[in-house]
């Protein structure tokens, strides 16, 4: 295991200090680009003043309308939702939604192994044949040129609410609701799938002049929007912040269920928890089985149901960790080969589960620090899943190879594709190229970004509860991490399974703090310094009903070396 590359943030001293604001609170909102007052107070209230008019959407009216429109008439309407805990939380969020406007909408979400991302014409012209004359996506569609102007010529109305980007041009569709839209004039263009579906709900029932009764539904919008990891500012803070709320305090048996299954306590779940525990428990369904399973979890209204359920996706999520394990381990061998002079890794392995792909991409990626595609290999169709780093935007590079594609999609650091097998050679070609010219020269050692250097001796009493003023944290809002020099360590043990953990004390100024440092074993297997530099966050840990703050140790060194 080798260490980090610290970086740390210059300190914010020539900006006159805010009013009530500690210094210490003052850096860290500077280190997010927050240093406005009306911003910075806007941030920390994270009230509804975050959140922007629906109608702001491009063709919002139209899709309003036209749903108005079947819900009158008694269409038949079909929610097409995806497979992963995004466009599982977006078809939950929508179905409830469309039944208390009255409607009785079908739901389908397509098998991941058997079908993949997107539209699929076949799946569409099911529905209309099954009667149903406007469907309305979450979370995919907007790709789907082809698919929707077959719809389109049978007769089936469209309605897209999606938060991926355009890989050309607009599909043909009835109304297509995507803030990425380059005409589109909303403020904030980082909703998740489930936050467009919100949004969406949101202006139907303001039509009603219940726009307020949409808020029951954010504990779905914070579930679906941490789990894809889009960033936890603007908008999506108030959306997320306000969810976690009632996901504390939940009455849905299928959401108690997988908090007890998680070993998590309503009252303490934050976006950590929904990041490690409950996210990837939802997206285990559509992995290994199918994610109407996690669907159903989240939907039902039966208590012995909900356990039944919770109890099957514990086994998916089993399997799913075992898969991944013997597949991470085969992909390594690969991997290690290509690190030392490919700027990118593509691995490819015709036993490799589709399921996984994603996962062990985002391993490879995080282990190198650099692009990773991880190919399930077919006879004559390949499937793969690609992760990035922020140097480096995978869905741009791969619109640069779209003559090879059948199809991508996905986000700049996640995307999925696939294409001929025959054409592997070519893609792998173009994608080393594209890599090599933009990463060229850039130094892709991990790193920690670290937002101030401090003794142990500042982090008083009240630490801890002044750094949750700046939660939930995520993607756009780390969670605070700071650097302390000439720490003693005072004790050190290895624990967990085969001894992966650190489990410390460490003392400054007479003062003793626990500490843990996850995985970092290694760094001890010689001996453990008497005395460290060390980069950190503030924790707590829960046992035995008892809390404690500790610090979370993420790298150190000797207290004579820097970083």
């Amino acid at each position: 295991m080798n260490h980090f590359r610290w970086r740390l943030l210059p300190p914010d001293g020539d900006r006159p200090a805010i009013p009530g604001l500690s210094p210490l609170l003052a850096q860290l909102l500077h280190n997010r680009g927050l240093t406005a007052p009306a911003d910075v107070e806007s941030f920390l209230a994270a009230d509804e003043r975050l959140l922007h008019d629906p109608y702001l959407l491009p063709d919002m009216a139209i899709a309003v309308s036209r749903t108005y429109q079947a819900l009158l008439r008694g269409e038949k309407i079909a929610v097409y939702g995806d497979f992963d805990a995004d466009g599982i939380t977006s078809s939950a969020l929508l179905m409830e939604g469309l039944a208390d406007l009255g409607g009785s909408p079908v739901l389908y979400i397509p098998h991941r192994m058997n079908e993949g991302h997107g539209l699929h014409a076949p799946a569409l012209e099911k529905l209309r044949q099954e009667g149903v004359s406007l469907v309305i996506t979450v979370d995919c569609g907007i790709t789907g040129w082809e698919v929707v102007e077959e719809a389109r010529k049978a007769g089936q109305d469209v309605i897209i609410t999606d938060h991926h980007r355009l890989d050309g041009k607009l599909p043909p569709a009835m109304a297509a609701v995507n803030p990425y839209r380059p005409e589109s004039a909303y403020p904030f263009t980082e909703l998740a799938g489930v936050g467009v579906a919100y949004k969406f709900l949101q202006a139907l029932l303001s039509g009603m002049g219940r726009g307020k009764e949409a808020e029951q539904y954010l504990d779905l919008v914070a579930l679906g929007t941490i789990a894809d990891m889009v960033v936890l500012l603007g908008e999506n803070r108030y959306l997320v912040k306000r969810g976690l709320e009632l996901m504390n305090r939940t009455d849905r048996p299928g959401l108690q269920e997988l908090l007890r299954q998680a070993g998590l306590t309503p009252g303490a779940i934050d976006a950590e928890s929904v990041s490690f525990a409950i996210g990837p428990r939802l997206n285990a369904a559509g992995r290994v089985d199918h994610a109407m399973i996690s669907y159903n979890l989240l939907t039902t209204t039966s208590a012995q149901e909900a356990e039944e359920l919770a109890a099957h996706l514990e086994q998916c999520n089993a399997e799913r960790q075992r898969l991944r394990d013997e597949m991470l381990a085969e992909a390594r061998e690969i991997a290690v080969t290509q690190a030392k002079d490919m700027p990118v890794l593509i691995v490819e392995g015709e036993n490799f589960w589709p399921g996984v792909v994603g996962i062990v991409a985002g391993q490879l990626s995080q282990e190198y620090n650099r692009p990773a595609l991880v190919i399930e290999r077919g006879p004559e169709i390949s499937h793969g899943s690609a992760r990035s780093v922020p140097e480096f935007d995978i869905v741009a590079a791969l619109q640069q190879c779209r003559d090879l594609l059948d199809r991508f999609g996905g986000h700049p650091q996640a995307a999925g594709f696939s294409l001929a097998t025959q054409r592997m050679p070519e893609l792998r070609e173009r994608l080393v190229e594209i890599a090599r010219r933009q990463l060229d020269g850039k130094d892709l050692r991990p790193s920690l970004l670290i937002d101030t250097e401090l003794p142990l001796a500042n982090l008083d009493g009240q630490a801890f509860p002044l750094l949750q003023k700046l939660s939930p944290f995520g993607k756009g809002n780390p969670t605070p991490t700071f650097l302390s020099r000439n720490v003693q360590v005072v004790d050190c043990r290895m624990v967990g399974k085969q001894g992966a953990h650190l489990r410390l004390k460490l003392k400054q100024d007479r003062r003793v703090w626990p500490a843990v440092g996850f995985d970092l074993s290694p760094l001890a297997a010689g001996s453990m310094p008497s005395t460290v530099d060390m980069v950190y966050q503030l924790g707590v840990d829960n046992w035995q009903g008892q809390s404690r703050i500790e610090l979370r140790v993420l790298d150190f060194l000797p207290s004579s070396t820097s970083a």
